[in-house]
């Protein structure tokens, strides 16, 4: 963190030293391409909280939902590139959305990546009703049961219809994908036993896994979670390789100097290191990311890199733009 705020100050004293207008000289916008309330939108309010004691101005929340996401993204995408309206997104809007919506903007080439947030990991739950108690159980009864299985997913082309294809593939059967409009629907859908089996983030449905009204199996992470230390990873549960995870992100319009994307960055990584804003992560069920993985090169090496995993899977199994 030290060194990317040495960075940041180099490129502040430059500025000065040109007689620039030193930025932020004016509130900033933070678009939120979600509804209010949700994990995102708390992420966000939470982040720019404390990202204006760094910048010395308020972070203003804006909520542009619908289609994906890609209605808010897109409106950062035609902003003017001088850093005072800038937007969350994720694996899902830079890089999923690319696949599954047309697009009238690139994920890559029309945004300069700022930093990398922390990301929610999926659950591999179902209601009680299930008999199985263990994912390998689970994975028994599905193989044994395939015409029984439901799987409720949250949107055509997201992380959680991926996470379906890729369980799938992994076990050799296939079952039913229904889709939802939204996780409230889908969540009491699953509690009145209406399907059987569902990939959903964790943060959501945590509460009902510790109420014992839901069982969770797995998470799909490479290692436990902070935030719940007690369900054993999809590799230690018998399924190894299911690593999924939705990461946020923060993006500029392309064409943003570098000093103001370097202003940026810093006021973020130094948010995230506040000790409170850790604790409610936690509290959140959110992974905070890599310390060596805070820079925007790291943000743009992990889209790419993302991109490389899962359009290729995308297309194979169908799912074109709508």
């Amino acid at each position: 963190m030290r060194r990317l705020l040495t960075i940041a100050l180099v490129l502040l004293a430059a500025t000065i030293a040109r007689g620039e207008e030193v930025f932020p000289a004016r509130p900033i916008t933070l678009v939120v391409p979600y509804p209010p309330g949700g994990v995102t939108d708390t992420l966000a309010r939470l982040l720019a909280d404390r990202m204006k004691a760094a910048l010395g101005q308020n972070i203003v929340i804006e909520n542009v939902g619908g289609a994906g996401g890609s209605i808010g993204v897109g409106r950062v995408s035609r902003a003017t590139p001088d850093g005072y309206t800038i937007a969350i997104g994720s694996s899902e809007t830079h890089v999923l959305n690319a696949v599954s919506l047309a697009l009238p903007y690139d994920v890559v080439t029309d945004f300069a990546p700022v930093v990398q947030l922390p990301a929610y990991p999926f659950l591999i739950v179902s209601p009680n009703t299930v008999p199985a108690t263990t994912l390998k159980e689970f994975v028994a009864w599905i193989k044994a049961n395939p015409a029984k299985v439901t799987q409720g997913t949250v949107g055509y082309g997201t992380i959680q219809h991926m996470c379906g294809i890729v369980m799938q593939k992994a076990l050799g059967v296939s079952w039913q994908l229904v889709p939802y409009r939204g996780g409230a629907p889908a969540m009491q859908d699953l509690l009145s036993g209406q399907f059987n089996l569902m990939c959903t983030a964790s943060g959501s449905f945590l509460p009902l896994v510790r109420a014992r009204q839901i069982r969770a199996y797995a998470i799909t992470m490479e290692k436990r979670a902070e935030s719940a230390p007690d369900i054993p990873t999809a590799d230690e549960a018998g399924l190894p390789g299911l690593h999924l995870l939705t990461w946020n992100a923060l993006w500029a319009p392309k064409g943003t100097p570098r000093p103001v994307v370097a202003r940026l960055n810093a006021a973020a990584v130094q948010a995230m290191a506040d000790a409170k804003f850790k604790q409610r992560m936690i509290e959140l069920a959110l992974e905070m990311p890599p310390s060596d993985q805070l820079t925007p090169e790291a943000l743009a090496a992990l889209q790419k890199a993302e991109i490389a995993k899962w359009w290729p899977l995308m297309k194979a199994a169908g799912i074109k733009p709508q």
